[in-house]
């Protein structure tokens, strides 16, 4: 599996500005319960997985990513704390932040360039860099990530979402599984999880 980048973006301070526009930052945290499937390419669709579903549970600031056929992940943004669980083999593994955001790109410098329409949803599209790595993102008012596409190390990916849906999200499906074992993350068993670009 080859290493993703756009994860590498995720939830970091943001850099400097250089200049007032540099300062316009989109929402990037949904407002309000939302799930929302992509169509993924890059390394991570040439792998086997060309779809994925993230949900977000805003009461508790906490994304889930469903991976069909490997299991799931957790990102809990208060206690910055990130799971990864692969169901058929009843394990667990904690793992970075940065990768358990699943790659939204929130970090660095943002310019908003336009407007578009994804999957029936307004979005602004914004321009973002984050030192070598820049992209562009179109994000709806209320903070989803709607496509997301960059390059980084000269990897490059996109993310497209194919469907919304806004409603209460469970929250038992954002908690760790009891009765789970435990094991450390190998070394690069996190790369390509999301197909896009991550930053080494």
């Amino acid at each position: 599996m080859r290493a993703t980048r756009l994860a590498a973006l995720a939830l970091a301070a943001a850099l400097p500005a250089l200049d007032a526009a540099a300062q316009e930052r989109p929402q990037v945290f949904p407002t309000r319960d939302v799930a929302v499937t992509y169509r993924v390419t890059g390394a991570r669709a040439q792998s086997g997985l060309p779809a994925m579903t993230m949900s977000w549970l805003t009461s508790q600031q906490t994304l889930r990513v469903d991976m069909p056929g490997m299991g799931y992940m957790v990102a809990d943004q208060r206690a910055q704390r990130g799971f990864m669980v692969m169901e058929q083999m009843r394990m667990l593994m904690d793992i970075p932040m940065e990768q358990a955001n699943a790659g939204l790109p929130t970090r660095g410098q943002f310019r908003q360039t336009g407007r578009d329409n994804v999957a029936g949803h307004a979005c602004n599209v914004w321009n973002y860099q984050d030192g070598n790595d820049r992209g562009t993102a179109c994000i709806t008012p209320d903070g989803v990530t709607l496509r997301a596409q960059g390059t980084s190390g000269g990897e490059s990916g996109s993310m497209e979402a194919t469907r919304v849906v806004y409603g209460a999200q469970d929250p038992a499906r954002f908690r760790r599984p009891q009765g789970y074992q435990t094991m450390q993350m190998p070394q690069g068993l996190m790369q390509g999880l999301t197909g896009m670009p991550q930053r080494r």
